[in-house]
């Protein structure tokens, strides 16, 4: 694979975490005080309260990580690009706080955010040499909202090829897991996953079609949410509207700032009009509806079958994650939970097996996408075939996506999908209403992550053990936290599933079974900065 970006990554971290920053020796010194592994955003605005910590000092500890562990040392290789007025934000950021305070809840928080989202005067790569010079010129609403809330926006993280698949490319090379560096991160949100992981930013921004959010979440030990659909915007995002299954969603190594994160990301905008149907699904902050106790008297459904892509229930790897779960299912009763186990979920998979796509959705929002950047060479589906760069494509088969015509709709398919999704989702309502369930709980995957070996030659193995259902369902809201580690050490996600826009009641049940077992540890090959 092409890793000759990795040199020039390089150079500009040291740059801008050596000769951007105006007193570095003294602001290393200061932040030696404030302990920036698995900070929160609550100790994050103490410090600042406190005058132990600016948002400068802040950043530059996230650069100095980033510098010292993303493209050397383990060489996570999780960030594509950063920001090079980040410092020049957070000197700004601070200057408001001397004169006002806070200027949101968000304020001086840095943020990574997966690169098929734009940012204003960042490049937008997509993880492929093909669009390393896209620059759109507008934020995607989103990160518009973000920025108003006092964010920063940090960087751009790494993630599979035009977004579909694990975290590999072109434009990047392979990016490692922070547990294990011979393994995968998982895809396709990988890069926001392992830089939370290894303390990169204070929260990040992933996006998920099939299972980009959580299986990344799962295999690099954070919480995060796909959101139901009409919560966030997906105006300024590939794959975005009319898309049905593509979303945006939050990111952190807590729950709590999950829950402050995505009050910075949703509300309406006519661009996505999806989001109409989120209005007024919540009144306030989703930090209201967090309960140390939680999960007590709430009940909860646990789902046993194996629905995970290619999984095999009769492997080692599979009874090691299948271990772990037995333990979260203990931890959940001893929470206080009512547990019903199992529930079983009538022709679950027969349905699963049912799934087809709309390719007219995804061309109409390639069109939209590419057409809030008025000024870019790439203004077409031809364009993006004709690029000089689209051979360097990883996998290889993702450059036959371009060279050829897109598919047609198979009308007769797809709507047999689509009456299998109502069917399936009045099942799964109809056992949560017959059973009395808040949530549905099962495996964020069902294996451990794959070596990188098989997911970089034929045949590309990498998805092991992933569930889609909800999006397959697409109206459902689904949440992991971390579980746990197997005994090879590798972190383990449980997923609490709900009904649509069930967000609150998510939120309060992980974070209950968070506060209850504090199973969130930092990977031991990127510690704390001597």
């Amino acid at each position: 694979m092409n890793n000759r970006n990795v040199a020039v990554g390089t150079i500009l971290v040291a740059a801008l975490s050596a000769g951007l920053s105006f007193g570095h020796a003294q602001e290393r010194k200061d932040l030696a005080r404030f302990q920036i592994v698995e900070t929160t955003i609550d100790d994050i605005h103490a410090g600042f309260k406190s005058g132990m910590l600016t948002a400068r000092q802040l950043l530059q500890g996230y650069l100095d990580r980033i510098a010292a562990y993303d493209k050397q040392g383990p060489n996570i290789n999780s960030i594509i690009t950063l920001n090079d007025h980040a410092l020049e934000d957070a000197d700004r950021l601070d200057a408001a706080y001397r004169a006002s305070g806070l200027i949101g809840p968000l304020h001086g928080i840095p943020i990574l955010v997966k690169d098929e989202i734009d940012t204003a005067g960042m490049p937008t790569t997509l993880g492929t040499q093909v669009f390393k010079d896209y620059r759109p010129p507008q934020d995607a609403f989103a990160i518009d909202k973000l920025r108003k809330a006092g964010a920063i926006i940090l960087g751009k993280t790494t993630l599979s090829e035009y977004a579909a698949g694990d975290t590999y490319g072109s434009m990047f090379g392979i990016t490692r897991n922070p547990y294990d560096l011979e393994r995968t991160v998982g895809g396709s949100s990988g890069g926001s996953g392992a830089a939370l992981a290894a303390n990169f930013s204070t929260v990040a921004i992933g996006e998920e079609t099939f299972a980009s959010i959580r299986r990344p979440a799962g295999w690099n030990g954070v919480a995060s949410l796909r959101p139901t659909p009409g919560l966030v915007s997906r105006s300024g995002m590939w794959d975005g509207y009319p898309s049905s299954t593509a979303q945006m969603g939050p990111m952190a190594r807590n729950v709590k700032d999950l829950a402050l994160l995505l009050d910075g990301m949703m509300g309406y905008d006519p661009e996505d009009p999806v989001t109409a149907l989120g209005i007024g699904a919540v009144d306030g902050s989703y930090t209201r509806f967090l309960d140390r106790d939680g999960l007590k008297g709430a009940r909860v459904g646990i789902l046993r079958e194996s629905i995970g892509v290619q999984s095999e229930p009769e492997s080692a790897d599979f009874k090691k994650v299948d271990a772990v779960f037995e333990q979260n299912v203990s931890e959940l009763r001893a929470a206080g939970a009512e547990v019903v186990d199992p529930i079983v979920i009538p022709n679950l998979k027969a349905l699963l097996a049912r799934r087809a796509n709309d390719p007219n959705s995804f061309e109409a929002g390639l069109k939209l996408y590419l057409a809030r950047n008025p000024d870019s060479p790439i203004k077409s589906r031809q364009d993006i075939a004709n690029s000089p760069e689209l051979a360097k494509s990883f996998p290889p088969t993702k450059a036959d996506r371009w060279k050829n015509p897109p598919p047609p709709l198979d009308a007769a398919r797809y709507l047999d999908y689509l009456q299998a999704r109502e069917e399936l989702m009045f099942i799964v309502l109809k056992v949560m209403a017959d059973n009395k369930l808040d949530a549905i709980v099962h495996k964020t995957v069902e294996h451990q992550p794959t070596l990188i070996k098989d997911g970089i030659n034929p045949p590309y193995s990498s998805n092991k053990g992933v569930p889609t259902w909800n999006t397959f369902l697409v109206y459902a809201a689904s949440m992991t936290v971390p579980s746990g580690f197997t005994t090879d050490n590798l972190p383990v996600g449980i997923t609490f599933f709900g009904r649509p826009y069930s967000e609150p009641i998510l939120l309060k049940l992980a974070y209950g079974y968070e506060q209850a077992t504090h199973h969130r540890a930092p990977p031991k090959t990127t510690p704390a900065l001597p």
